[in-house]
């Protein structure tokens, strides 16, 4: 079994108060590494995903990639700031082992601009070969 490291999320009282789809305090963010993602989980089940690709380093730059290419939370747990606790989970553990980002998903791209400190410095551009490994990826 792979080791799955998570984060408890935290809840505030707006949350609380009239949030569907069950409380953000019981859901966890791990990273589930053999299926290529990021999930939310609300106990066994799974309600959010930040879905990546690992590709190699390429050019100046030989580090390896985490090339994001979609996010998503399922609607009854929209509006509790949960897709921006995964995604900066996902970017986190992205910078700290040492992987580039390529932000190909829109919602990862989005805050990455809203956020850049301390992800701009890791931003790369996608290449052909990153692209190819998201569409195999996603398809798989």
């Amino acid at each position: 079994m792979t080791e799955q490291k998570g984060e408890q999320t935290g809840q505030t009282e707006g949350e609380r108060d009239g949030a569907s789809g069950g409380s953000s305090a019981s859901v966890q963010v791990v990273d589930n590494p053999e299926k290529g993602r990021f999930e939310l989980r609300d106990g066994d089940d799974v309600i959010g995903v930040a879905a990546y690709a690992l590709v190699p380093g390429g050019g100046a730059d030989q580090r390896e990639r985490v090339v994001f290419f979609h996010t998503e939370v399922r609607p009854e747990y929209e509006g509790q700031g949960l897709a921006a606790r995964l995604a900066s989970y996902a970017l986190d553990r992205t910078v700290e082992s040492g992987r580039a980002i390529v932000a190909l998903c829109p919602y990862i791209k989005a805050y990455v601009t809203r956020h850049p400190e301390p992800y701009a410095a890791h931003l790369v551009a996608p290449t052909p070969a990153g692209v190819k490994a998201a569409e195999r990826a996603s398809a798989g």
